[in-house]
């Protein structure tokens, strides 16, 4: 059996930090903010394939095309492609009573950058 001995406790002075930070961040506020916001709209699995399923098309897709592809209302997919949309993930293009959607590449770059 090894007989551990434990230091008595130290009071560090007032304002002094108990240790020194393993790493600092690489990414800068704003740009964490920018990804974090790409991350959270892409946090959904129904998101995920639309990105999937656009990414794959590389064009435009009329969301006329997309509904099928899921269990969920024309709303409800127009709703997630919204929120893709305000992320900067997917762009569009209105023609008639359509959207026509479309991955904007750079805007999963970075994040992907990051991760690599």
């Amino acid at each position: 059996m090894t007989d551990l001995r434990l230091a008595p406790k130290t009071k560090r002075p007032a304002g002094e930090p108990c240790c020194e930070p393993v790493v600092y961040p690489d990414i800068e506020r704003a740009q964490a903010e920018r990804m974090a916001e790409v991350a959270k709209a892409l946090g959904d699995p129904v998101r995920m394939q639309l990105v999937d399923v656009l990414r794959k098309h590389a064009g435009e897709v009329c969301v006329c095309e997309l509904v099928p592809l899921f269990e969920l209302s024309q709303p409800t997919v127009s709703h997630h492609l919204k929120k893709l949309r305000d992320a900067g993930i997917v762009g569009s293009e209105r023609r008639g009573l359509w959207a026509y959607y479309y991955v904007e590449p750079e805007a999963l770059e970075e994040l992907a950058a990051w991760l690599g």
